[in-house]
């Protein structure tokens, strides 16, 4: 991949000193690209454009129509390149090419349902009882967007702001995460090869602290949508604030799977053991906090660890892996601390706990699924969020317990519940402070559903009708078809 990396103002360009990031994949350690890394005058040069685009109106003065159309070519470019799109996201997170394959289908499907949304979206009129008025409210794009990425889901997530962002007629910044920018890097040359205007989508690549942050204090942003930790989106919410920005925040969660003892036991265990490894606990809405029915808890901590035990991990290139590496030695560090703190505060550690020591994966960052037992809510491997293969155990004797464990979080994005009692299962769901619950499944998500947290885990939603409406600006035109004098203040004539 060539080192003319950043895309500002419709060219690819190399960092204006020059530097270079070599990505290297979290298997092996191997470089798989060297992308050029921004230094803060590039972002502000990417801002400059995107401004200056939409201040011109040459994309924001297109019919929804034709905003639509560009939207939908661009899924249909995603779908013709999907093989490339899903090499490079393996190469740079370590995931199988079975996940990122189904994350391009995901990708295709997003941009797709963007496209039919905009269509519909209509100005409302207001009945104000009065003949000679006309009272209606438009929509209008909010301006200028950065958009910030994660590094475990990069371009889907990344995608969730960009297609919304295109229907409402916005430009934008894209700054991917400095660790997997290679297909955001690819997106740019479809976006391109759709016709997209100059200056209306640009692109950095870099460390959040340098090339990141003139995104969040700039006043020429108008919003700013990020996804990823906890305490850089507290950054950014309160550098934005500066400026009076929008801000879209996704930031995570400490996700409770609640099991019964009245419910499908083999399914609950299958979808938990999914929940928690699936691409090693690396996803925000992963289930890695598990609470069981305390008459049920040995049988099922017993299949769960037995399940686990079986879980094969290895590289992406190994046909018998079914999950992989975490995504850095930084990070790999992190979840070893997070183990240490488990085991100080009394839990008990019934499989994996270290990282994993065998010659083919000793160049990377790899980790096993991990059970932790005797777990309480207080403890910090409980609240604090691993972003690894980790999973922690309590129990609850009734349904109000389980209701209390599974909102003590500071976190709120998802949960599940798996009860055959359909009054239970609903006053459960019902209960908790989560943007997303599952009954009796886990996982699932479609584009045409709201995604988001309460609490910790957020500000706006993603996706859905509510996922457009975050890039859009509202606006009450009143107009008076028989103008005359108001007559409040006497005439003094």
């Amino acid at each position: 991949m060539a080192e003319s990396t950043l895309y500002i103002n419709g060219a690819w360009v190399a960092s204006s000193d020059g530097a270079v990031r070599e990505i290297r994949s979290p298997h092996d350690n191997s470089v798989v690209a060297t992308v050029s890394e921004a230094t803060a005058a590039d972002t502000k040069d990417a801002i400059k454009a995107a401004r200056e685009s939409f201040d011109s109106g040459v994309y924001a003065s297109w019919s929804m129509k034709d905003r639509c159309a560009l939207v939908e070519k661009v899924a249909h470019l995603i779908k013709r390149d999907a093989e490339i799109l899903a090499t490079f996201e393996t190469r740079d997170t370590g995931k199988r090419m079975i996940e990122t394959r189904y994350d391009m289908a995901d990708i295709e499907a997003t941009f797709r349902h963007f496209a039919a949304l905009g269509l519909k979206l209509k100005d409302r009129k207001v009945e104000v009882g009065a003949d000679n008025i006309s009272s209606v409210i438009t929509h209008e794009p909010v301006g200028v967007c950065a958009l910030i990425g994660p590094w475990n889901y990069p371009l889907l997530q990344i995608s969730w702001k960009v297609a919304p962002a295109l229907v409402a007629g916005c430009s934008f910044i894209i700054k991917p995460s400095e660790l997997s920018p290679s297909t955001a890097i690819h997106l740019m040359t479809l976006l391109e090869e759709a016709g997209l205007p100059k200056g209306v989508a640009n692109l950095i690549c870099g460390a959040g602290a340098t090339a990141g942050a003139p995104l969040t204090e700039d006043p020429r942003v108008d919003l700013v949508s990020f996804t990823g930790g906890l305490v850089t989106g507290r950054r950014i919410m309160a550098t934005a604030a500066q400026t009076v920005k929008k801000v879209a925040l996704e930031l995570g969660g400490k996700n409770p799977h609640i099991i019964f003892e009245n419910s499908n036991i083999d399914a609950a265990i299958d979808n938990a053991v999914t929940g928690a490894f699936l691409h090693s606990g690396q996803v925000c809405s992963a289930g890695t906090r598990v609470l069981v029915e305390k008459s049920i808890h040995d049988r099922v901590v017993t299949e769960i660890v037995r399940r686990a035990k079986a879980i094969y991990v290895g590289g992406p290139d190994d046909a018998r892996t079914e999950t992989g590496p975490l995504i850095s030695k930084e990070h790999l560090a992190k979840v070893e601390a997070y183990m240490q703190d488990a085991v100080k505060d009394g839990a008990t550690i019934l499989v994996g706990g270290t990282r994993i020591n065998r010659e083919d994966l000793n160049k990377g960052w790899y980790f096993p699924p991990t059970v932790i037992d005797n777990c309480l809510s207080k403890m910090k491997c409980v609240q604090d969020e691993s972003f690894g293969p980790i999973m922690t155990i309590e129990t609850f004797e009734s349904v109000d317990e389980a209701i209390a464990l599974g909102n003590d979080t500071i976190y709120g994005l998802s949960g599940a519940v798996w009860c055959e009692d359909k009054k239970i299962a609903n006053r459960v769901a019902g209960a908790l402070r989560h943007g997303t619950i599952w009954v009796n499944d886990f996982g699932p998500y479609r584009p045409q559903a709201e995604w988001g947290g309460f609490k910790a885990s957020g500000v706006g939603r993603e996706l859905g009708e509510a996922g457009l409406e975050e890039y859009l600006e509202i606006k009450h035109i009143w107009t008076n078809n028989e103008p005359a004098r108001s007559g409040w203040f006497a005439d003094p004539q």
